[in-house]
């Protein structure tokens, strides 16, 4: 069932042409939680048109991985002007929120102070939504994200489908027990007590782990039926949780995207995978007619 795709560079033509400039504004946004009792910071990506338009927008989430923060998606992918030019592009609002080291995008149910399932999907949107002119439904927000980010972003629309309308996932850890991704023994002993933090030590709370990992929630897709885009590269340690996922989806009978690129768990492979997923989500938002013209 699986399809595996050329994988083409970014000239294709999810681009606009390389001579056009682009003219989109990041902002830096205080994002106060009181979940929390902590303040982080978000980057906020306005498309060129957004200072003279009077329209709503819509919005992508953008999540980081498990060993980043907010700010990556801006400075760590090879071309520094990618979301601006995403931004531009598709006239819709980038937010890449702080997710934390390996926070999980989850409210954790053995450390009070990790609530980033409720950061995201309350105070985040709330503080977005009240300081920029959003479309302030679900047919206008979708979310992705890398790795940790990949799993968050398809942990929290299957939780929160009235939040969400579509929802993707790059080379995602969607399979939380690491027992199954292909690492060396030194990275699971690295990753092994930020894990516990989070989810309690993996030899004594294994049901925490399934209940909390996206690979067995295929059922809650089929009924929610947020669209779904997720790819991998086969040359990355988590491609058979992906592998994995898509299967329970086809058995399912669950509608969605699901592509395998040359490529490993890096920038390059992000940076040619991000434009796919906005694409993705234009078609849709232009379906739901809340994109800006």
């Amino acid at each position: 069932m699986r399809l595996i795709f050329k994988f083409l560079s970014l000239t294709l033509l999810v681009w606009l042409p390389a001579t056009l400039s682009f003219a989109a504004k990041v902002d830096s946004l205080d994002i106060p939680s009181a979940a929390m009792h902590k303040t982080y910071k978000a980057g906020v990506v306005l498309p060129q048109t957004y200072a003279k338009s009077k329209a709503a927008y819509p919005v992508l989430y953008l999540l980081h991985g498990g060993s980043g923060h907010y700010s990556d998606w801006l400075q760590k992918t090879p071309d520094k002007q990618l979301l601006h030019k995403l931004a531009d592009q598709y006239n819709l609002i980038i937010v890449t929120p702080e997710g934390e080291t390996l926070g999980g995008y989850l409210d954790s149910p053995v450390q009070p102070d990790n609530k980033f399932e409720t950061y995201i999907t309350q105070e985040v949107i709330t503080k977005i939504d009240n300081t920029y002119r959003t479309t302030r439904d679900r047919k206008g927000r979708v979310i992705t994200g890398l790795s940790m980010g990949g799993h968050g972003a398809l942990y929290l629309a299957t939780r929160h489908p009235d939040l969400y309308y579509a929802a993707g996932s790059m080379s995602g850890a969607l399979d939380l027990n690491f027992n199954n991704w292909k690492i060396a023994p030194e990275f699971a002993k690295e990753i092994t007590p930020r894990f516990a933090r989070i989810l309690g030590p993996i030899g004594t709370t294994p049901d925490l782990y399934a209940a909390n990992s996206v690979v067995y929630m295929a059922d809650k897709m089929k009924t929610n039926e947020v669209k779904l885009i997720f790819d991998c590269g086969v040359d990355d340690f988590l491609i058979e949780p992906n592998r994995e996922l898509h299967r329970r989806l086809v058995y399912n009978k669950v509608p969605h995207n699901y592509t395998e690129y040359p490529g490993g768990h890096t920038w390059d492979y992000w940076e040619n995978s991000l434009p796919y997923h906005l694409l993705f989500f234009h078609k849709i938002l232009k379906a739901n007619g809340v994109t800006v013209m």
